[in-house]
C-alpha cells in the first residue's frame, strides 16, 4: 500500500508529462487475485469501483471508504468492458452471453443488444455512452475464439464491427466496419470525435496495434478515421481522456499517456500487462488501473473527463 512497489514508476518523455504528476504520489496496489482484470468503472455516489475478472466469471467491487474488496456479481457472463450512463446505471459487455446489458437501479438486467440482423454478436468488448444516451460498443471475436473468456464458437456475423444503439428505439447499426479487432473506445471530452483501438496484431503478425480518431457528425455518423498513435509496447486496449484531451491508455508495460496530437509523452510503469483504466475519486484525479492480476491506482495532477 505504501512506499514504492517494485516495477512501478514514471517515465517522462516530454515536459508536459511532468506537469501531470504529483511529486510524492506513488502507484498503489489495491488488491490482487484476478486472472485477467478489465473494465473498471467508477460509481461516485457509492464511492466504489467495479471491474471485471473475465476468466473467473465475476465482477469485483473495491470500496473507497474502507479499502475492502468483495465480489459484486458472480457469475457475470464473463463480463469485460463496463461504463456508466447518464442515469448512473452500469452498462456491460458480456462475452459468454454475447451481448450488451444494463444493470437497472433495482438490480435487474436489461438486454441492450445481442444480435445484428438476426445474427448473434461475436463477444462485445468495450462500451461507452454518449451524453445523448446513445450506446457505442466494439465487437471483436476474442470471447468466441477460446473457452477461457467465453465459449468457443464460429462468428455468425463473420466480421468484427463497431456499433451504435439508439436508446429510444433500440435500433442497432454499424458505425465502423473496417477494423480487424476493434477494442477500447472513448469519446473526446467535447464528444466531437470517437477514438477506437484496433488490436488486430494479437492474432495476425501484420495486424494493427493503434488508435484511430473519427470525427462524429451531428447524426452520429463516424467519418473516416485516421491513425493517431501506434503502440510501442504490446497493444492499446482500454483508455480514457483527461479534461485537457490527453489519452491515458493501457499497454504491455503499464499506462501510456498521449497528448492531444497522439504523441507519447510519458508512462506509468506497472509490473504486469495493463488492460484498462478509468478515472475516479471525488475529484476524478485518481487513475484506477486494471493490471493482469491486480487493481492499482495513482493520484495525478489531472482530472478525468466527465
Amino acid at each position: 500500500m505504501f512506499g514504492v512497489i517494485e516495477g512501478t514508476g514514471f517515465e517522462e518523455l516530454a515536459p508536459e508529462f511532468g506537469s501531470c504528476l504529483i511529486g510524492h504520489a506513488r502507484v498503489e496496489r489495491l488488491w490482487t487475485g484476478a486472472r485477467w482484470s478489465e473494465g473498471p468503472v467508477w460509481f461516485a455516489a457509492g464511492r466504489y469501483l467495479v471491474w471485471s475478472d473475465i476468466p473467473n466469471n465475476r465482477m469485483m467491487r473495491w470500496d473507497e471508504t474502507d479499502g475492502s474488496v468483495s465480489v459484486f456479481r458472480q457469475p457475470s457472463n464473463n463480463s469485460n468492458g463496463n461504463t456508466i450512463d447518464g442515469q448512473g446505471r452500469m452498462v456491460s459487455c458480456e462475452h459468454l452471453a454475447r451481448r450488451v446489458t444494463r444493470t437497472e437501479h433495482d438490480g435487474s438486467i436489461t438486454v441492450i443488444a445481442d444480435s445484428f440482423e438476426g445474427k448473434r454478436l461475436n463477444s462485445p468488448n468495450d462500451v461507452v455512452v454518449k451524453s445523448d444516451g446513445t450506446i457505442w460498443f466494439t465487437d471483436p471475436s476474442y470471447g468466441i475464439m477460446m473457452d477461457y473468456e467465453g465459449d468457443r464458437a464460429e462468428s455468425e456475423i463473420g466480421a468484427c464491427h463497431v456499433y451504435c444503439v439508439d436508446p429510444e428505439t433500440g435500433n442497432i447499426r454499424i458505425v465502423a466496419d473496417d477494423y480487424v479487432k476493434p477494442n477500447g473506445l472513448a469519446f473526446s471530452p467535447d464528444e466531437s470525435a470517437l477514438f477506437i483501438a484496433d488490436t488486430g496484431i494479437t492474432h495476425d503478425a501484420d495486424g494493427p496495434r493503434h488508435i484511430r480518431r473519427h470525427n462524429v457528425s451531428a447524426d452520429n455518423t463516424l467519418l473516416e478515421g485516421g491513425v493517431i498513435a501506434e503502440c510501442t509496447e504490446g497493444v492499446f486496449d482500454g483508455f480514457r481522456f483527461d479534461r485537457d484531451g490527453r489519452i491515458w491508455t493501457s499497454a504491455a508495460d503499464g499506462v501510456h499517456c498521449l497528448n492531444a496530437q497522439g504523441e507519447l509523452i510519458g508512462k506509468v510503469h506497472i509490473p504486469e500487462m495493463v488492460a484498462n483504466v478509468c478515472f475516479g475519486g471525488p475529484k476524478l484525479n485518481r487513475l484506477f488501473i486494471c493490471g493482469t492480476t491486480s487493481l492499482y491506482s495513482v493520484y495525478l495532477n489531472v482530472n478525468g473527463a466527465r
